[in-house]
């Protein structure tokens, strides 16, 4: 039986809630600086949004997944009770509170200040202080994973850990020292200059622990992603998993290399030597091969499916696959925005290559496709998958979640190509408006209408995904079929290393000194770096 299931639930609900909120600010934001709006009279309301879209979409949404499916994923794989119910709702309430006590300020016009802080802008305490909250309420879901596979392992000496639950222990150790940049920031930076404890700040200092954070939380964000690449799709397509292994090593690798490549995020940033740049975004190039093993690793297993299906030739099993089934317009939809996107981001952490589209719409559409993309809609399919489970209800209508995903699909790819041509010309992102009267920006005004077309399509697409989860029909006290996870094609032997951790969290925490040791220490040793602090939206 699934015991959690109230408390998955509510991790999700919260999540998708503030979610579809989330997807109407970014619409306004598109629609408020295309020509079809007149200018905002107060840019700050447009930052406003910008910072309140940001957060949820950055931090809450991805937190609060991760935690309720990796709490599914912890009782369904190992196949026991979940062990500190009480702690689980105790960090899923830190969470609530901690997204309220960010919202308000932020709703207020009291921290404008965007997800990413941007020192020397200093907003109200409590935006900070929510944000502290709702990590502090991830941190015990992290410690929960891992005292639950401590206990399994205690019962079950020498067996092999899940595919499942070693993608989950594995993002919850991503999260636990990817967010140990950014809260540093915030603890010894940014908190004393909200409480008017100082009235400067060392912005480049602060600039460099959050790039600790910045690039890695992207794979905090796509942990749940694979997982369902690799436990889910195959076996919902009706196949089998074509490599345990191969999934395994994609999550390690992820692990040890989202970590050290943060500074990439810095190039035109002056207070970091070009040596350690470099080393990023050497570092940068690292991450494609866990993406790589994974696209391989998930067409072989889909070539499986419609194999088995009676699939022939070369490319000929590719009609037989069924693309009628929602999850395998899923996955094949996610596919094609993470190698967009994954394209896109090929320019970014290239040194040189980078200077052409830093801080344009280049940057927006590229980290859009991966997220909103390529995560979201697996996020989507997680949801669709656990549901029945979670409400004891009948199956999800596939003809609906066909035409979400649909929607969701090509409201994306209409939003981003845009940004992306637009990012090539120069036009800046985070811009409250343009003056689509001026020669030089008036052909990219159609460009503007058009992404606002395509996020009115990923609007209807987010609240088409609600009302499929709202009016699932409930079976009278009927009990699901007990839940599986994708079937491996050959059964092997897993090696000692790939069935735990030690190595792989000794890698990344090494990695991480040796590439942000010196520039960490170099900047705090250095004096006369602090700069006046810029209060945002009134009293601190």
């Amino acid at each position: 039986m699934f015991l959690a299931r109230r408390l998955v639930l509510a991790h999700f609900w919260v999540a998708f809630v503030a979610f579809a909120a989330a997807l109407v600010l970014g619409e306004w934001q598109m629609v408020a600086r295309s020509p079809l709006h007149p200018w905002v009279s107060n840019p700050e309301v447009y930052y406003r949004s910008v910072t309140g879209h940001g957060t949820v979409m950055a931090y809450v949404l991805p937190t609060l997944v991760a935690m309720g499916f990796g709490y599914a994923l912890t009782e369904l794989s190992l196949k026991r009770p979940l062990l500190g119910v009480r702690w689980a709702w105790a960090g899923f309430w830190l969470v609530v509170i901690g997204t309220v006590m960010a919202a308000t300020p932020v709703a207020l016009g009291m921290a404008s200040v965007l997800y990413t802080f941007y020192p020397p802008m200093i907003g109200n305490v409590f935006y900070y202080l929510g944000i502290v909250v709702v990590v502090a309420g991830s941190w015990i879901w992290v410690g929960l994973t891992s005292w639950n596979l401590h206990r399994w392992r205690q019962d079950n000496p020498g067996e092999t850990v899940p595919l499942a639950m070693f993608g989950n222990v594995t993002g919850a150790y991503l999260w636990a020292w990817t967010s140990v940049g950014a809260a540093s920031e915030v603890l010894l930076l940014i908190l004393p200059a909200a409480f008017g404890w100082r009235d400067t700040i060392d912005a480049g200092l602060a600039r460099v622990l959050f790039s600790w954070t910045l690039h890695a939380i992207v794979y905090f964000w796509l942990m749940p992603a694979y997982i369902a690449f690799y436990t889910i799709i195959p076996r919902a397509i009706g196949g089998r998993l074509y490599s345990d292994t191969m999934g395994r090593v994609a999550f390690v690798l992820f692990l040890v290399f989202s970590m050290p490549i943060g500074i990439h995020h810095l190039f035109a940033d002056p207070q970091v030597g070009a040596g350690f740049k470099f080393l990023h975004a050497a570092f940068t190039a690292m991450v494609s091969v866990p993406t790589l093993l994974t696209v391989f690793t998930i067409c072989a297993s889909v070539e499986i499916a419609a194999r088995l299906r009676g699939g022939t030739g070369a490319f000929g099993w590719v009609k037989a696959l069924p693309w009628d089934n929602p999850y395998m317009l899923a996955v094949a939809f996610a596919f094609v925005m993470l190698g967009f996107g994954g394209a896109g981001g090929i320019i970014n952490m290239s040194y040189q290559l980078n200077e052409t589209i830093h801080n344009t719409q280049w940057i927006t559409g590229h980290f859009h496709l991966i997220f909103a993309g390529a995560i979201v809609s697996m996020y989507f399919v997680i949801a669709y998958d656990l549901w029945p489970q979670l409400l004891r209800c009948a199956p999800l209508s596939p003809r609906l979640m066909r035409w979400q995903l649909w929607l969701w699909f090509l409201g994306m790819m209409i939003t981003t190509i845009p940004w992306h041509f637009t990012g090539l010309l120069g036009m800046p992102r985070r811009m409250a408006y343009f003056d689509y009267s001026h020669p030089a920006l008036q052909p990219q005004a159609i460009t503007v209408v058009i992404s606002s077309i395509g996020g009115l399509l990923l609007v209807v697409s987010g609240f088409l995904f609600l009302w499929i989860l709202a009016t699932a029909r409930r079976a009278a006290l009927a009990e699901p079929p007990p839940y599986t996870f994708s079937i491996p094609v050959h059964v092997q032997p897993v090696p000692a290393a790939l069935n735990t951790f030690t190595l792989w969290v000794g890698l990344m925490v090494g990695l991480t000194v040796v590439n942000y040791g010196f520039p960490i220490v170099q900047l705090a040793l250095l004096e006369g770096t602090s700069v006046p602090v810029l209060p945002v939206g009134g009293p601190r």
